[in-house]
């Protein structure tokens, strides 16, 4: 929480427009020569403004307080029915890492020397259309590619994949969700008939067993974890992951299963509960499709075979498969552990098929439900109009492109015919050179993506790269030609979907500093610059585009026609979709939780889930006598997020973070001669990384453990990807250990 006694260094609108009226003058006529027009005249806002957090998908309510129109602190809405009260470390400090010197305040053109000059944004506008125009007259439409992000307003990405794809001609562009969140969707889109996590937080506190798979909530999302604390059934917590988390210590069975052999694992249990008799078959018989196939083909997976494959003994599985069968309301949780995974998808449905198999679905405290990663993903994943036409249609299809061509009075000759590459065949695309050009909007690709130091090659090979971000500092705009200042939470407005389809608002409570401006402002800007502003002339405001995005989602599963405004999602705590004309006719008021297929009808047209499954393959890279070790990564800490890019700015959450380390067992640490605390070396075929050695048993023998917070844990990752969902495989690849040198006297402490 910022104290009341620190000033900000931000210009916030009511103070501008009540006290320094020649500023506003001035900023008015600078905003004009922009485009933006004058600034409105407002008056001074209540103490307390609602938003949601910008950090994770969580999506917790928080209100903005206000001192003469200044906002100096946060704290967590007790009404907001995701967080009813609480707010994790990086919620508390929300305000803090707006304040950063490093701010980009002023569009930057790199200059023949290789410095940064400061421009207008009349001439960065410019500058951008000419470079992009001049790569696609010479190279065609395709040789300019985005990358968008799961961290700006729903209307925003909306905006984005918009302007691109119909205005620019812009065929190819994906989001940073690629990341965290693509298995999920596919998963759910193939079983379910339409991406559609089916839960509500509240499931947490219904649950009588609770199995979370390659999850760690306590760490990552403390709030749902809080949650799960409040659930008053003494329920049951399995927790299957090769590591003892924070999760996993505080569970009734931990699952230590060897890395990556968890599709065999699931398949086990599957097999195992057929032969116990668990099986609803009533829900199976009625609601699903495919589950004689899927009954045959885990017959293979007795418990002996099992226990071979994954390290899990025969007791262990049977005691998991006892738990689960006598659970009158189970639910399965997983996040990044399973999506980020080679073969991600299948092991993500064969979640999905324990929850169908037993008929944990569409009841309280069931589901098979995937936790979110970052604060809007789920608006990207229905609304960003990257690798999926808007709303969750398909760019390939006739009919969705005349609806959508219908919908958004746009010519349906604007709208690509075929889908667009994923992420990592964009980089493909940079390396073979038939994508030249690069638009990186609010994401780190530099530090983020895998074999980072061959992705700051490809950056290197670009003919122009422009880079939108909230600083100047991040590893990906250092290498920009083009750098666009762009405001950050808290300093625009629009909506966010969370994990659990939940719609809430998020408030301009300050301006951005500078010349910077909203993402939405600088799309507008540069819709005129290009000559296609004409196309989207009626989204003036966040608040028009939100109207749009109501159409597209009308008649779908995602539909919010029965959100009137943004004023009704602060009035209700936000809304789960779908809400439809119809259901607010009918019901009202939106339930404070609602979740999906309590009906038993699912999104496939004839209204049958599908039981999914593949034959489980070898690890793409595995351990040999030169890399015997299997590099795990995950979150390091929950006062961290991604690759730091607005955490590190707060010198609490600084405190809060551990050093760059590496976990490694005892045994392997003696073996090593390697004590707690020493300087060491994590090497893999791709580059290599100096750290500190933490010893601890939460990591098994032959196993080592890094935070992805860290730059230098990229560089080590593999270049693989699950080939449904594109998404790449972070957690799994062959690395050796070995210390450099021995500092008496060294403590390992926080940085």
């Amino acid at each position: 929480m910022i104290p009341s006694d620190v000033k900000t260094k931000r210009w916030p609108l009511p103070v501008l427009h009540q006290r320094t009226g020649k500023l506003t003058e001035r900023l008015n006529r600078e905003t004009s020569e922009i485009g933006l027009g004058s600034l409105p005249t407002r008056k001074l806002p209540d103490a307390v403004m609602k938003s949601v957090c910008g950090f994770c998908s969580t999506g917790c309510g928080l209100n903005i307080h206000l001192r003469d129109g200044v906002a100096i602190s946060v704290t967590p809405d007790v009404e907001y029915p995701v967080n009813t009260g609480m707010a994790c470390p990086k919620g508390w400090e929300s305000l803090r890492v707006l304040d950063a010197p490093d701010r980009a305040t002023t569009p930057l053109l790199r200059q023949a020397n290789g410095d940064f000059q400061a421009i207008s944004w009349q001439q960065a506008t410019a500058t951008f259309c000419d470079r992009f125009k001049s790569i696609q007259a010479e190279h065609g439409p395709e040789s300019v590619a985005f990358l968008s992000t799961g961290q700006i307003a729903t209307e925003e990405m909306f905006f984005l994949g918009c302007l691109t794809k119909f205005g620019m001609g812009i065929v190819h562009g994906d989001g940073n969700t690629r990341q965290c969140m693509a298995t999920a969707a596919v998963a759910y889109k193939q079983s379910f008939g339409f991406d559609s996590p089916p839960f509500t937080y509240a499931d947490l506190e219904l649950s009588d067993v609770l199995v979370f798979v390659g999850a760690n909530p306590c760490l990552a999302h403390p709030i749902i974890w809080q949650r799960v604390l409040q659930n008053r059934n003494n329920p049951v917590l399995i927790v299957i992951d090769p590591r003892k988390t924070e999760t996993a210590m505080a569970a009734n069975e931990h699952v230590a299963l060897m890395p990556k052999s968890d599709l065999a694992l699931l398949y086990g249990l599957a097999h195992l509960l057929i032969e116990a008799g668990a099986v609803d078959q009533d829900f199976v018989k009625a609601h699903t499709l495919g589950y004689e196939e899927f009954r045959r083909h885990v017959s293979t997976f007795d418990a002996q075979t099992v226990s071979q494959q994954t390290g899990i003994s025969v007791e262990q599985l049977h005691r998991l498969v006892h738990l689960i069968a006598g659970g009158k309301r189970v639910s399965f949780w997983w996040t990044m552990g399973v999506n980020q995974s080679y073969q991600g998808v299948r092991t993500a449905q064969s979640i999905i098929n324990l929850a169908l198999l037993t008929g944990n679905i569409g009841r309280p405290g069931t589901g098979a439900n995937s936790i979110t990663g970052q604060s809007n993903a789920m608006g990207s994943r229905l609304f960003s109009n990257t690798t999926n036409l808007l709303g969750h249609r398909d760019f390939t299809s006739a009919e969705d492109r005349q609806c959508v061509a219908e919908i958004l009075s746009i010519p349906v000759d604007r709208i690509p015919t075929k889908n667009s590459l994923a992420y990592d065949q964009i980089m493909a695309g940079i390396e073979s050179g038939h994508i030249r050009g690069l638009w990186v909007i609010a994401t780190n690709t530099a530090h983020s993506w895998i074999g980072s130091s061959r992705v700051r090659e490809l950056l290197a090979k670009l003919d122009f790269l422009v880079v939108q971000d909230m600083y100047h500092s991040t590893d990906t705009a250092r290498l920009a030609d083009l750098v666009l200042p762009a405001a950050g939470w808290g300093e625009k407005e629009g909506t966010f979907i969370n994990s659990e389809r939940r719609v809430g608002t998020i408030k301009r409570a300050s301006r951005a500093p500078g010349q910077a401006l909203a993402d939405f402002s600088i799309l507008r800007l540069l819709a005129d610059a290009w000559g296609c502003g004409e196309l989207f002339s009626k989204w003036q405001r966040p608040v028009d585009v939100f109207g749009a995005m109501k159409q597209i989602s009308a008649g779908r599963a995602c539909d919010i026609t029965g959100i009137e405004d943004y004023a009704m999602l602060d009035r209700c705590g936000g809304v789960q979709w779908p809400w439809t004309v119809s259901d607010a006719a009918t019901l009202g008021v939106p339930p404070t939780h609602r979740r999906l297929f309590q009906d038993g009808r699912f999104y496939h047209s004839d209204g049958r889930a599908r039981f999914i499954f593949i034959e489980p393959k070898a690890v793409p890279e595995p351990t040999c006598a030169e890399y015997p070790f299997v590099l795990l990564t995950g979150r390091g800490s929950v006062s961290q997020w991604h690759t730091e890019t607005r955490t590190a700015k707060s010198p609490m959450l600084r405190q809060l973070s551990p050093a760059p380390s590496v976990e490694v067992n005892p045994s392997d640490a003696a073996r090593l001669g390697i004590s707690y605390g020493d300087l060491v070396e994590v090497v893999s075929r791709r580059g290599r990384a100096e750290v500190r050695a933490i010893v601890t048993s939460n990591v098994q023998p032959n196993q080592l453990f890094m935070a992805m917070h860290d730059l230098q844990t990229n560089l080590l990752t593999l270049e693989s990807v699950d080939s449904e969902s594109r998404q790449p495989c972070y957690k799994h690849c062959a690395v050796n250990l070995r210390r450099l040198k021995k500092e008496s006297g060294v403590r390992y402490g926080c940085s």
